[in-house]
């Protein structure tokens, strides 16, 4: 993995995690440490992905962004969607 490639990742997941809290706009369960962590790491995995597939990552190349956004903008919204304060809350 090239620097170009972290670099990448590591800027789609702050986005992700920061713009995934507007997706669902009346749950505010989830904060905002634990949104962009996650989507740091889907999208780093969404990297990881895209080189196993075969996608040149070395330089900013569309189809390993749009595996990175689809990860990390799926994980982001299945975090905030699922996120309760209370665990003993009811879902």
């Amino acid at each position: 993995m090239s620097i170009a490639g972290l670099v990448t990742a590591l800027l789609v997941g702050v986005a992700a995690g920061l713009l995934g809290r507007l997706v669902i706009p009346g749950r505010r369960e989830a904060p905002a440490w634990l949104t962009v962590s996650v989507g740091v790491v889907a999208a780093l995995a969404g990297t990881i992905a895209a080189q196993l597939a075969g996608v040149d990552t070395g330089i900013l190349n569309l189809v390993a962004l749009v595996i990175q956004v689809g990860l990390a903008g799926s994980s982001v919204v299945l975090v905030v969607a699922t996120a309760r304060l209370d665990p003993s809350d009811p879902p």
